[in-house]
């Protein structure tokens, strides 16, 4: 069965081992590897993964145009990159504009590590040229292992006022659309018209939960997704597979909606 991993971080070989060794220390948490494209490859062909959406973050505002180069640079038939921006990067709406006419899919934004809360005002102006222009938008949501666990800049009821006001934005929301506020997942997203992924959820949900979440929401919006190297891409398709669902839903969680949603 063929799979599309939504949702992976890479860098640049020469960055990879330091950027990985910083964010550990951020954390309790340990890396499975050290985040460049050459492992990821490896771990896609032992997972059986076909192609990796490799999120970048641009934690400065003056990073968008290296970002977008190494995009240019890693992008293949089987690495799909996503650039980003900072929301105080100068004319940043105007960057996705670039990042549409050259054919990426969408951006990543992560309001921990680019300080900002996802329903600010300050995030409409990308927010806007992300429906204008197709773009999807990967954010993160929930919690953060490295940040407070009151830290709700990413919470499912701020999540739900974005998607209120930006009504024709293409909204992939990570970890099951809330890492461990589940509650608010549940009241505040679950039917939407949001994009869910699977990562660092199935485990903390638990088979039954996932299940019932993924199905309430609609298999045909929640996709695969492992958050390598912060967890394995192997383990994380055996605890999709285990799920107690039909061969159809598992087919469309690991492919066919992915394909569907980035047109492949």
């Amino acid at each position: 069965m063929p799979a599309i991993d939504v949702h992976t971080h890479a860098f640049p070989d020469g960055l990879a081992e330091r950027a990985i060794a910083a964010l550990e220390a951020e954390c309790p948490w340990k890396a499975v590897a050290r985040g460049t494209i050459a492992e990821l490859l490896k771990s896609m062909d032992e997972a059986d993964i076909d192609v990796s959406l490799v999120c970048a973050i641009a934690t400065k505002p003056d990073q968008a145009e290296g970002i977008l180069k190494w995009c240019r640079k890693i992008r293949s038939d089987r690495i799909a990159p996503l650039p980003s921006v900072h929301p105080k990067t100068p004319d940043a709406p105007a960057w996705l504009g670039r990042f549409a006419e050259e054919g990426f899919a969408g951006i990543k934004l992560h309001p921990m590590y680019q300080a900002f809360a996802v329903d600010e005002g300050a995030l409409d102006g990308i927010y806007a040229a992300a429906g204008e222009r197709g773009l999807l938008v990967v954010l993160h949501c929930g919690r953060d292992i490295a940040f407070p666990p009151d830290d709700d800049r990413a919470s499912p009821a701020r999540l739900r006022r974005v998607v209120q006001r930006h009504p024709r934005l293409r909204l992939l929301c990570t970890h099951m659309g809330g890492w461990r506020m589940w509650d608010q997942v549940e009241r505040e997203l679950l039917g939407t018209e949001v994009y869910m992924e699977t990562s660092f959820a199935l485990e903390d949900l638990g088979p039954r939960q996932a299940a019932d979440m993924i199905r309430r929401h609609g298999t045909q919006r929640v996709l695969f997704g492992s958050d390598w190297p912060w967890a394995a891409q192997r383990h994380q398709v055996d605890l999709l597979r285990k799920l107690p669902l039909t061969d159809q839903e598992r087919d469309a969680l690991l492919w066919s909606n992915a394909a569907r949603m980035l047109g492949f």
